[in-house]
């Protein structure tokens, strides 16, 4: 069976929380927000005090609900590329570019040909770097109906019938695709960018272009993970 007509996707591989692993030459981690503060491997950076300065004066002007969710996700960056380029975590620092998309900083410098992308819902946090354009995102399980009633704006009638009527894992991947690639591209996920990535099949995921995809059961989230060479603005 060809990708395209792939019409009932099974359940997407599970990845497990907490753990950093690898694919297509990027480095990622998932982790349950609540998991954060427990887990041995992110203890030493599990509240906002191990921001860096730059770090928290981004954090004091966001709204206090998503601080949280912000600081965690920067913080699972740095557990990754602490890792990936064998530095010190409390020496890394992420920030946000003019466009807000996310790049890594090393004793106050920029990494070049580092790509670093990040996701965070009310439940999960993601991180992924790569040396060639990235892309990652989470979608909640949970968000299925609401992405239903907007996914006539970023899924096409073809898409829309991969994921079937029933699957709310399907759904959640193909936003989480879409997203995913369009951060890889440095584009917003709203307007014309998401239609002009095409999902060809959801289980296993394919992409238009030379794009590379994967996606994965992350609990009660579906993760996905976009890879785009040649991608992205200077």
């Amino acid at each position: 069976m060809t990708p395209g007509t792939d019409t009932r996707p099974g359940v997407f591989r599970p990845i497990t929380p907490g753990h950093p692993h690898r694919w297509g030459g990027a480095l990622l981690a998932v982790a349950r927000r609540g998991d954060l503060d427990r887990a041995p491997a992110l203890s030493a950076l599990s509240a906002l005090s191990a921001l860096s300065a730059a770090e928290r004066r981004v954090a004091d002007v966001l709204p206090a609900r998503r601080r949280a969710e912000w600081a965690a996700g920067r913080l699972l960056a740095k557990r990754l590329a602490g890792e990936l380029l064998a530095v010190p975590e409390d020496g890394v620092e992420v920030l946000p570019r003019a466009d807000g998309s996310p790049y890594v900083l090393v004793g106050g410098s920029p990494v070049a040909g580092v790509h670093l992308s990040l996701s965070h819902t009310p439940g999960h946090v993601a991180a992924a770097l790569a040396p060639e354009p990235v892309g990652v995102d989470l979608c909640e399980t949970s968000s299925a109906d609401a992405v239903r009633r907007v996914a006539d704006h970023v899924l096409s009638p073809r898409e829309l019938a991969l994921t079937g009527t029933d699957r709310p894992e399907a759904l959640a991947g193909a936003w989480a695709l879409k997203e995913a690639a369009v951060k890889a591209d440095r584009r917003g996920v709203f307007g014309a960018a998401p239609r002009r990535v095409a999902i060809l099949g959801l289980c296993p995921p394919v992409l238009g272009g030379r794009r590379r995809a994967m996606v994965w059961q992350a609990g009660g989230a579906v993760l996905a993970l976009v890879l785009a060479p040649g991608a992205g603005r200077p």
